[in-house]
């Protein structure tokens, strides 16, 4: 919680439709740059992970999608007409509240919001991690590029710095053990 001259600035949780979370943080941004928004509404959050997956092509595909589906964050200073204005956005269902009567917009503990970007920041140092932290040993992969594609087996190492897995595959009847990149499997 910050204050400034009286003012209190805390985080609340918007509901908003589920897969429209970015487009009510683009709206929510351009609100607050462009109006009175701005005055009372401080920063909006929409925590992400990035996604890595393969196409049907073999190629490495990253996606960013939201930690919290269902849910943004914003920090603004709240009063009646903050709250309105907010809560009738296009896309935001309503705040999550307190259990008061009338139910008023419950903030979010400052641990949780520094957890949240914590975790963003700590994406974005690290670079995209190729998702061999994924993989677990005794999981079930396909190998899906290389001389052994198609060939299921388990994995028995996992690798971190070189960012490889070793995988078990049954060659004639024989386990054979492979080293792999993580973009050559996917999960079985």
């Amino acid at each position: 919680m910050a204050e400034e001259n009286n003012i209190v600035k805390r985080w609340y949780a918007l509901r908003t439709i589920s897969g429209k979370e970015q487009k009510v943080k683009e709206l929510l941004e351009a609100e607050i740059k462009n109006s009175d928004l701005g005055l009372h509404v401080y920063q909006v959050l929409l925590p992400t992970e990035k996604i890595v997956s393969t196409s049907r092509a073999g190629k490495k595909v990253v996606k960013e999608k939201p930690r919290m589906s269902g849910y943004i964050f914003v920090e603004a200073t709240m009063t009646g007409e903050i709250e309105y204005e907010l809560r009738n956005t296009t896309n935001i269902i309503d705040f999550v509240r307190n259990r008061e009567n009338p139910p008023k917009p419950e903030p979010v503990r400052e641990a949780e919001i520094n957890r949240m970007l914590g975790a963003a920041d700590s994406d974005a140092m690290n670079e995209v991690d190729n998702g061999v932290n994924d993989y677990m040993v005794g999981e079930s992969v396909k190998v899906i590029s290389g001389p052994f594609n198609g060939f299921i087996g388990e994995i028995e190492e996992v690798n971190r710095e070189k960012r490889t897995l070793k995988v078990m595959v049954k060659v004639f009847g024989r386990k054979t053990p492979l080293e792999l990149e993580n973009s050559q499997v996917e999960r079985e």
